[in-house]
């Protein structure tokens, strides 16, 4: 952004009120705030007198499942509020601290309720049950009891627990050394941009030079990027190392077969999911090597490079989206969904859920958040383009979502797990992609969809499925008591980009230190989830537009459901099986009909 436009930007109070946020629907005014500040406070100190009480009677247990329910839906407001507050325009100070002081407030509550869980462990499952028989109020907390019990052959005694706790801190290292090294302490080079001018290589701006046109701008980036992470590899791989031989670690101790099989187990998720997602990506490898050879057809290469993935290979294509706009092609391309979910999206328009412009000091990029008992949010950095008509929709996806869980679940089942979090974010997005094929005429613009189509399924779908298996295979190398070392990594990575990518694509032996700059690494067996949620919306999306009524009415259910349920199981009454290769299969069926549409369309110009 140059700085006559950071000049620019308009302040906060110059933007006109309809396309701001509503927070006085959570908090009339900054007073209501502090009055539900001290309450929290004061419950967080009610909640502290139950410790070593909780096996005294199935009364006293469910007084306090209700009372922590009372006070995390209360500080969860406070939060959001403070946050979201401080979120209009970062330079305010007030806000600010009202966002830290939120931030206290939560780990005090925390700490405070901190003995439930084990408390609830130390019951005898046959009293546990005896309890919830006999006091009909803990018949709602049936699922969240039973996550417990679930997972108590994997808790230690009261003592190991407290020195596991203790060790927390020391564990987060290889993460936090990683986040230093990769955002602070690493510096890049300067390169030449498209008119000859030095420019300092930062990560923000290096996808913006793989975007270019300019080919020599965008191998020189690449290559300033990845040797001077070449430069640093020694330490990146031992931090690495470090960060797999703790999951490993916390594997064992709680007598799980493999560091896997304990990081699926949060959301009670089988291996066999995560390796049906790599097998059927795998027997698909063909049609990412034809999108290859397209794009390399299309740009007019020799050899198409790994510098080359992200330029856009249908030029020329402006398309103006006004905010307006973008909202009424948005509800046209959500139609399949019903009156029900269009109605209420017409209502967030209008009670402002959603903060559209930019403004000086204002949060970047997009989310979806809110807190229990308040409408969703929505906030946007709104620039009137194709993508960030997408956005829309996308954050829609996820706060049409929040308000269905809010609305039909109790406190304890109104947030959804994160296996199932992109799924309504992205079928909204497939619902508008196939509206804007269905209607549109330019030949340009439907070439322009397609392509940033299959672009979603490339960084989603097989890009995140090579993660998934790079991290598969370097928990097992550790495991089996091998060392990662930079040139072991560096082998992996580039025999994986030789799978994924094929025969028409050189692999540049630079992007064997991708793994090096990967933050997702060090988050545990968290990026096959975009690819499985991904699946999982393109399949249920072509349910709700082949079958109509039937298939709406399984995926609103599914909307609604909250954590009610396991994620597996709830994607499974809407429609999806995740436990067998079909939605992956499903998905990567809709990549070959958009490649088939995108080469036919080509074929005639």
């Amino acid at each position: 952004m140059s700085e006559q436009r950071k000049k620019s930007l308009p302040k906060r109070n110059e933007i006109d009120l309809k396309y701001k946020w509503d927070l006085e629907a959570i908090y009339a005014n900054d007073q209501d705030w502090e009055h539900d500040f001290k309450k929290a406070k004061d419950l967080a100190d009610q909640l502290k007198k139950y410790e070593g009480k909780l096996e005294n009677s199935p009364q006293d247990l469910l007084h306090v499942l209700k009372l922590s329910d009372q006070v995390s839906e209360l500080v969860g407001r406070i939060f959001v509020y403070a946050r979201m507050r401080k979120d209009e325009d970062n330079t305010n100070a007030k806000y600010q601290a009202l966002a830290d002081r939120a931030n206290s407030l939560s780990i005090e509550v925390n700490s405070a309720s901190s003995y439930i869980v084990p408390e609830i462990l130390a019951i005898s499952t046959e009293t546990l049950k005896k309890y919830i028989q006999e006091e009909k109020g803990l018949q709602l907390y049936q699922q969240y009891l039973d996550e417990i019990i679930r997972m108590k052959p994997h808790v230690l005694s009261t003592e190991e627990e407290k020195l596991l706790a203790q060790v927390g801190e020391v564990a987060q290292a290889p993460d936090n050394i990683f986040g230093m090294l990769n955002n602070a302490d690493i510096k890049f080079p300067t390169i030449k941009d498209e008119n000859g001018e030095e420019v300092e290589l930062t990560k923000g701006r290096y996808i913006q030079f793989m975007e270019s046109a300019d080919r020599r701008v965008r191998k020189d980036a690449f290559t300033a990027l990845y040797q001077t992470y070449g430069n640093l590899k020694n330490t990146f791989a031992a931090t690495l190392n470090a960060n797999v031989k703790k999951n490993v670690f916390y594997a064992k101790v709680r007598k799980y077969p493999s560091a896997l099989v304990a990081s699926l187990d949060d959301d009670n998720v089988s291996q066999e999911v995560y390796d049906n997602l790599i097998a059927t990506v795998h027997k698909n490898m063909d049609l990412m090597y034809r999108y290859v050879k397209l794009r390399k057809k299309l740009l007019g290469m020799d050899e198409l490079h790994m510098y080359d993935l992200y330029t856009p290979i249908v030029k020329d294509v402006k398309i103006h989206v006004p905010y307006e706009k973008a909202q009424e092609i948005v509800i046209k391309g959500l139609e399949p969904l019903g009156k029900d979910y269009l109605t209420q999206l017409q209502k967030g328009f209008e009670s402002r859920w959603i903060d559209v412009y930019e403004n000086q000091g204002k949060t970047s990029g997009a989310y979806s958040w809110g807190a229990y008992g308040t409408h969703p949010y929505i906030l946007l950095n709104y620039q009137n383009n194709v993508n960030d008509m997408f956005t829309l929709a996308h954050e829609l996806g996820h706060s049409m979502h929040s308000f269905y869980s809010h609305a039909n679940q109790p406190y304890v089942y109104s947030h959804y797990k994160i296996f199932v979090a992109e799924v309504a974010s992205t079928l909204n997005e497939a619902l508008l992609m196939n509206y804007l094929l269905k209607t549109t005429t330019d030949k340009n613009e439907k070439l322009y969809y397609l392509n940033h189509y299959l672009e979603q399924f490339r960084a989603t779908v097989y890009r995140q499925t090579m993660f998934a298996e790079f991290e598969k295979m370097i928990h097992e190398k550790v495991e089996s008591g091998e060392a990662l070392t930079p040139e072991l990594l560096n082998q992996m990575y580039h025999e994986l980009n030789m799978k994924y990518y094929g025969p028409e694509m050189v692999v540049d032996d630079l992007i064997d230190l991708e793994w090096a700059r990967i933050p997702h690494f060090y988050m545990n067996f968290y990026v096959y989830k975009y690819a499985t949620g991904f699946s999982a919306a393109i399949s249920l999306s072509q349910q709700i537009l082949e079958e109509g009524q039937p298939a709406v009415d399984r995926y609103l259910t599914f909307l609604k459901s909250g954590s009610s349920d396991y994620p597996v199981n709830l994607l499974k009454k809407a429609g999806v099986d995740m436990n067998t290769p079909e939605p992956v299969q499903k998905a990567l069926d809709v990549f070959k009909e958009i490649l088939d549409q995108m080469e036919a369309l080509l074929a005639e110009k």
